[in-house]
């Protein structure tokens, strides 16, 4: 039976749940399930903004064979593949995740080393699921003798407000916590949903090959008692790749399952992990550390920094109307919709470089922002829609791309925007994980192989942070 709140419930229900358990306890026996957990950790990033919770950690932009062994040679146990697959078709979605699948194995296989994969996907649920990791699942399976016995689903966020309570996936706004399926994430053109329950979602994105009630649920009143034998029951219950909910509130219920999962793992079952940024910093022993600080973040002093702005979510929007109010900052605004008028669109891109350079080599920071209407060509059009998204985002890309001068930062807003930037715009290869700036806002290192090695890359999700984060993070690197 799917639990239900008769109003929308407030923020202070998360106080009302079952009481926590000691984080002492839990903390013992997670360290010791790590310890007894040899498997390497290979996360698959739909966009760049899955690093959000950890640090010291190698992100690498291509699935060569190369790239993955490096990441199998690495001493952490984690290491990142940059799919940004949420701005793929279906089909270079397909052969993107049956490539990496299949050279993870080979590489898995030559090592005789064991490994996760994880698909991170979007804390709202949005990104190609199930197709990821069905094909995923197929791939492997081909290639081993082994099969898949449940998939995870753990979209649980703490810091951008992500709750799953009772099956019943939320989104904090503002103190309410709204069902997933009535936000704008749900509306999503390209990968839009109507369920808020994750079993029904399940049901609903897999077209009913997965239903509803056949779902299971690892509950917050077992996880927050501990009841290990209890959990690890139901995980051995799996089978015929099972959707296993995971709901949690804080990371403390994540810890809890992450001992559970590494149990029932240890004892056979074999699982693939459809989860948000929280479990892989669990997973992965990822110790906390303070916020980036401006030391830490800005050395070139002389430059200005660019700011590149393309998510279209209602929330960037608000914020970059909170960012024009800083007045240290020249905004540029790109008017995407002359995509259609291919002669014109090329001029306004050079008009946007120009000024660009000319402001950040006189020390004048710059956000170059896109028109934010968003281009509708009518209804059944979402493919092509998508191309011509990833043109605009191509054009947006290019102003990095073609940029002679250094900024002394940059910060690029929104997912798919900050992946092409960091892997066209500034040729990165590999990248380190520095921390974050603000909960929840990654920030890489580039590498030495890329345009502007060591420089400072932001990458803001668009769906995360309060009006005013993207001005104080553009205010902390400006100070």
């Amino acid at each position: 039976m799917i639990s239900t709140f008769p109003t929308l419930p407030s923020k202070t229900t998360l106080n009302q749940l079952p009481s926590l358990p000691d984080a002492t306890v839990v903390d013992e026996l997670l360290v010791e399930a790590l310890h007894q957990f040899p498997h390497k950790i290979i996360v698959l990033d739909d966009d760049p903004t899955g690093v959000q919770t950890v640090h010291g950690v190698s992100v690498y932009t291509d699935w060569t064979s190369e790239s993955i062994e490096a990441g199998f040679n690495e001493d952490p146990s984690m290491f990142f593949i940059l799919t940004n697959s949420r701005g793929f078709t279906r089909e270079e979605t397909r052969q993107v995740h049956e490539d990496i699948a299949a050279t993870v194995q080979a590489v898995s296989d030559q090592r005789n080393q064991p490994f996760i994969l994880i698909s991170r996907g979007d804390s709202t649920l949005r990104g190609h699921y199930p197709l990821e990791t069905d094909v995923l699942r197929q791939t492997l399976e081909q290639q081993s003798s082994s099969h898949f016995d449940g998939e995870i689903l753990m979209p649980f966020f703490q810091e951008g407000g992500r709750f799953t309570i009772d099956d019943v996936h939320y989104v904090l706004e503002d103190d309410t916590l709204v069902p997933a399926g009535q936000t704008e994430f749900a509306k999503d053109r390209t990968f839009g949903y109507s369920a808020s329950h994750l079993g029904e979602w399940a049901e609903e994105k897999s077209d009913g090959a997965f239903p509803a009630d056949a779902v299971i649920s690892l509950s917050l009143d077992d996880l927050r008692r501990v009841r290990l034998d209890s959990l690890v029951a139901q995980l051995m219950n799996a089978q015929d790749f099972n959707k296993i909910i995971i709901n949690a509130t804080d990371y403390l219920d994540v810890k809890v399952a992450t001992i559970a999962l590494i149990r029932a793992m240890n004892a056979g079952k074999r699982f693939l992990f459809r989860t948000a940024a929280a479990f892989t910093k669990v997973i992965g022993g990822i110790n906390q550390r303070p916020l980036l600080t401006r030391e830490e973040l800005v050395s070139d002093t002389t430059s200005g920094g660019l700011i590149m702005v393309g998510s279209h979510v209602q929330k960037t929007t608000e914020q970059l109307a909170e960012l024009k109010t800083c007045d240290f900052i020249h905004f540029i605004e790109f008017d995407v919709h002359l995509v259609l008028s291919p002669d014109q669109f090329e001029q306004e891109i050079d008009r946007i470089i120009t000024t660009a350079e000319q402001l950040i080599t006189s020390g004048q920071t710059v956000a170059v922002y896109t028109r934010r209407e968003r281009l509708d060509l009518g209804e059944n059009q979402q493919e092509n829609e998508l191309k011509l998204s990833v043109k605009i985002s191509d054009a947006v890309t290019s102003i990095v791309t073609r940029l002679h001068v250094r900024p002394s930062y940059i910060i690029a807003k929104g997912g798919i925007t900050s992946s092409d930037i960091g892997t066209t715009g500034l040729k990165v290869k590999r990248a380190t994980v520095a921390g974050q700036v603000k909960p929840g806002i990654p920030v890489w290192k580039t590498g030495t192989e890329s345009k502007f090695p060591g420089l400072t890359y932001v990458i803001f999700p668009g769906n995360v942070g309060s009006k005013t984060t993207l001005k104080e993070v553009a205010e902390l690197l400006h100070i």
